[in-house]
């Protein structure tokens, strides 16, 4: 699947070349995506895997610069964001309704930020949910309380984070320090031997504002007919579905059976059936919004 994929090297010029190799490969339409998906899903099509991965390519470029304060070559932040992006693009079911771009964006930010947590010395740790969390967010919340200065956090700070992120206040403060050498937004890229700073490049592999506005849309389209879709389940198909399929930490079958009363398989039955009410009223309002415009000429 990656045999085609542009190389990103820390030669004279790597950065700006890749970027606008990975440009040539066209965005997929939504009913193409699907099909590329299906065909690789059924019948193993790499050809198929390939231009989904291909196509989303400027979406890892875009995520990997987004960890560029933390001192590793930006040619192999990228080179795992592409590792994420593949793996996701293996496990891709296209029926559950959503874009691939929505679902590859957490293996590539996962792929990513396992291999920072590998590489930088400064950092022996990462093994728990919330030290991973403090290490990945202390920057953003410390932008968002104005608290970007060098040294040690005032008081209040270390206090608003800790409560923020639920960790102790001297995890804090120690993993600020150890963060306090990493370069700058104005520092140059160590990469490009043309100069230029980091923040020169930040919009190079950027989404216009209308294709971020058409991405929002289509998210809160996507929602809305989620939801009009689950008021054809009554209230126990309605608990099932949501604590199998849309929760974060799904509950176990058996949980649920103990729950009503009825047996694991019982349960499951009602969700598969859950499901499919869903899937189809939600079929039909989209077959509905899709006909409108016809109408309506």
């Amino acid at each position: 699947m990656a045999q085609n994929i542009p190389a990103l090297t820390s030669a004279e010029g790597g950065l700006s070349r890749y970027l606008d190799e990975i440009r040539r490969f066209p965005m997929l339409e939504p009913q193409e995506e699907y099909m590329l998906a299906k065909r690789y899903k059924e019948h193993d099509d790499t050809e198929a895997a390939e231009k989904l991965v291909t196509s989303h390519l400027r979406l890892v470029a875009k995520i990997a610069m987004g960890y560029r304060g933390y001192g590793l070559p930006i040619a192999e932040v990228v080179s795992e964001g592409n590792v994420g992006l593949m793996q996701a693009v293996k496990r891709f079911e296209p029926d559950k309704g959503f874009r691939l771009a929505t679902y590859a964006m957490w293996w590539i930010k996962a792929s990513i930020q396992e291999y920072i947590l590998r590489s930088w010395s400064l950092v022996k740790m990462g093994t728990t949910a919330s030290q991973k969390r403090l290490f990945f967010n202390l920057r953003r919340l410390k932008g968002r309380i104005q608290a970007l200065d060098d040294g040690d956090l005032k008081p209040e700070h270390v206090q608003e984070i800790a409560t923020k992120l639920g960790v102790s206040e001297d995890d804090v403060v120690s993993m600020n320090r150890r963060l306090g050498g990493d370069a700058s937004l104005n520092a140059p890229i160590r990469q490009e031997a043309d100069g230029g700073e980091w923040q020169d490049w930040l919009v190079d592999d950027s989404e216009s504002q209308e294709e971020i506005l058409a991405d929002q849309e289509e998210h809160d389209h996507r929602i809305k007919l989620l939801k009009d879709a689950m008021s054809v389940l009554n209230d126990r198909e309605r608990r099932i579905f949501e604590a199998r399929r849309l929760s974060e930490d799904p509950i176990t079958l058996e949980e649920l059976s103990g729950e009503f009363g009825v047996s694991r398989e019982r349960v499951r039955q009602i969700e598969v059936r859950a499901f499919e009410k869903v899937q189809k009223a939600v079929k039909k309002s989209a077959r509905a919004l899709e006909q409108r415009p016809a109408e309506l000429t």
